[in-house]
């Protein structure tokens, strides 16, 4: 049975994961009984108020947030190899572009959290798939652009503007949708990029975690 690595940024859409898309990615996973671990950096992060949108000077830390989702079970993404585990998701949320690699800030030319790199690079190198789901996929696309990557975040004409200039493909899809890249073994969903709902979400992330189940057994 595959086990599953599922890579957090915190807690909450504008500063960390986004937690329904992270619930919806765990709820796939089990109900395909699939065995899977969360895990984040140990890194701090700026405080956004999710109620008015703007920060509120308070610094928190990553991993410490990203245990909220997980309920407590979490790993350090320093301890974590990417050849132990048979795949990894990473859910979407401002915190994959801000946490995991500045993204958000500096687009293509964007740096990537050094234990992120190196646990996808090692998966990746060992043949492991990776699910990118949300704005996470332009992470993906930040690492394995110059290898053509193909990845969505749905219909956003500037943010896929960012992401082929990594070098990577852009490929256009709906909330329901994944775009598979057989060649580098990824694939990417956009939820809420795109979705309205949660449903929307589920459906989208679940199609994603079947085909990572699928490429992993």
């Amino acid at each position: 049975m595959p086990k599953v690595g599922v890579i957090l940024s915190g807690c909450g859409v504008f500063d960390g994961s986004e937690i329904q898309e992270a619930s919806a990615a765990l709820i796939a996973l089990a109900q395909r009984g699939i065995e899977y671990r969360c895990m984040a950096p140990d890194i701090d992060f700026k405080v956004v108020d999710h109620l008015s949108g703007q920060e509120t000077g308070e610094v928190r830390n990553v991993l410490t947030e990203s245990a909220r989702i997980a309920r407590g079970k979490i790993d350090n993404l320093r301890d974590v190899k990417g050849v132990d585990y048979d795949a990894f998701i990473l859910p979407g949320g401002f915190g994959a572009a801000k946490n995991l690699c500045t993204f958000a800030v500096d687009g293509a030319a964007c740096s990537v959290n050094p234990d992120v790199d190196r646990v996808l690079k090692e998966a990746h190198d060992a043949g492991k798939p990776i699910g990118f789901i949300c704005i996470a996929p332009a992470l993906g696309a930040k690492i394995f652009g110059a290898q053509g990557a193909r990845v969505t975040i749905g219909h956003d004409s500037g943010t896929a503007a960012a992401v082929v200039a990594t070098g990577a493909t852009h490929v256009e899809a709906d909330a329901e949708d994944i775009v598979i890249d057989d060649t580098l073994n990824i694939v990417s969903t956009p939820a809420y990029m795109e979705a309205k709902n949660p449903a929307q979400v589920f459906e989208g992330i679940s199609k994603l975690v079947e085909d990572i189940v699928t490429r992993s057994s």
